[in-house]
């Protein structure tokens, strides 16, 4: 996991495992509405998860194309956008896949002005 606003698209014609931007005809929308979120976001907006192991990765603005952040090949995000024209962004919440109950509130607070950002948006 991390903390980040991942943007179309995942995938890249070179499969590079890391580090190629693979822009979408509408990369400026979906730049727009990952930072819409990200910069609502009080971990995500400094783009330093300080996720343990991933210590040294930053993501500008809190947000990153999929395909420069890491390649995936066949992803739902881009498959959505390509097929049926649906604008989906990915949005990494937290280091902790699982985070324990007790946590939950607090994630609720990192991202409720996100998602009510987010939604005005759309």
């Amino acid at each position: 996991g991390s903390v980040v606003a991942s943007y179309p698209y995942d995938d890249s014609p070179t499969h590079r495992p890391t580090g190629v931007y693979s822009k979408s005809a509408d990369d400026e929308v979906f730049k727009y509405l990952a930072k819409a979120y990200a910069s609502h976001h009080p971990v995500m907006r400094t783009g330093k998860p300080n996720c343990p192991g991933e210590e040294g990765e930053t993501f500008p603005d809190g947000i990153t194309n999929g395909a420069q952040w890491y390649d995936v090949e066949g992803g739902m995000q881009d498959y959505n956008y390509v097929w049926a024209n649906c604008f989906e962004i990915t949005l990494e919440l937290s280091c902790c896949k699982y985070p324990p109950t007790s946590e939950l509130p607090k994630e609720w607070e990192n991202n409720r002005e996100s998602l009510l950002a987010f939604i005005e948006k759309v």
